[in-house]
């Protein structure tokens, strides 16, 4: 009877629950901005990336680097301090210049070996540019506000935050925006044709190489836009670079080749951790939300390890 208590307290406090769950929702949100972009590298090149949280760390200290204007490694105010939309531009150019960098310097000597060699170098990539970001940065924690409302409202009696809601917008809009590129454009055609098959699309004229450049740029505004979700919520720090462990969970759950299933799996995780720490946490002394996904995670493998918007396992005998 004690494990059913939380639910009684569910229909007690109705209000309350929705609240859990909306917080939960923007939680889950987050966590799929960056499971989005080990989707979109792993679709087109077939490598996992696991460097994808440090890019959205690194993303999130240039940005804040730029709008304070510290002179990298000196650690000095330049006294040009851009403003966040400036900010925002310039620090997308820079990931962009580093897709480049990526491709050309770890990717391509590496083409054709086994995917296991591909997962050890952005293993190592990860832990080269979070060393860069701290040599260039500092590794102090930095507060990043660009402009987004903070504060709480009142809807009946449920109280919701403003930064929550303008978080939750922004994904959604990035998540549209990366649907119209993938489904209408002639680029994200070509993407779609070399996650497909990569020897097809070489057939047909479509450069391997510019497409994974490309790839690893939206990869990298991916991780801008989370590192600054995450950064104006939290702070900059090097604990950013953790969430992209939080983000497996999420790929097993949605599938390593589902945009959308990236999306639902953020929300699954999102609430569930949210939903158990806030209610079944008291029983075991909390900390449910910290191995939670993870559990889930577990389990999906079990079952279902495609996830629910992956590809079924076939294997002929």
């Amino acid at each position: 009877m004690v494990l059913f208590a939380p639910i009684l307290d569910m229909v007690d406090s109705p209000e309350f629950f929705i609240e859990v769950i909306i917080g939960g929702l923007v939680a889950g949100v987050m966590y799929s901005l960056v499971a989005l972009g080990f989707v979109l590298i792993f679709k087109a090149s077939s490598v996992f990336n696991f460097s994808q949280g440090v890019l959205a760390l690194f993303a999130a200290l240039t940005l804040v680097g730029l709008m304070d204007g510290t002179v990298p490694i000196l650690l000095i105010d330049s006294g040009f301090p851009l403003p966040a939309w400036a900010a925002i531009i310039v620090t997308g150019l820079v990931m962009v210049g580093l897709a480049f960098l990526i491709e050309r310097i770890v990717l391509r000597p590496l083409v054709n070996q086994d995917p296991i060699i591909l997962f050890m170098s952005t293993i190592g990539l990860a832990f080269v540019l979070e060393g860069f970001g701290d040599i260039l940065w500092g590794s102090e924690v930095k507060a990043l506000d660009v402009g987004i409302p903070t504060g709480n409202f009142l809807i009946g009696e449920i109280q919701l935050q403003v930064f929550d809601m303008w978080a939750a917008g922004i994904a959604a809009f990035m998540v549209l925006v990366l649907a119209v590129f993938f489904q209408k454009t002639r680029l994200g055609r070509a993407l779609r044709a070399v996650a497909d098959d990569h020897q097809a699309a070489l057939s047909v004229g479509i450069p391997l190489r510019n497409i994974w450049i490309v790839v690893w740029a939206v990869a990298g505004f991916v991780a801008l836009v989370a590192g600054i979700m995450w950064g104006s919520s939290s702070g900059v720090q090097f604990s950013l670079s953790l969430i992209a462990l939080k983000a497996l969970p999420v790929l097993i759950l949605g599938g390593f080749t589902s945009v959308p299933g990236a999306i639902v799996g953020g929300l699954i995780i999102g609430v569930g951790e949210k939903v158990a720490e806030v209610y079944w946490g008291p029983m075991v002394n909390g900390a449910i939300e910290n191995w939670f996904a993870y559990v889930l995670a577990l389990v999906f493998l079990l079952f279902r390890p495609q996830g629910l918007f992956g590809d079924k396992i076939i294997e002929r005998v």
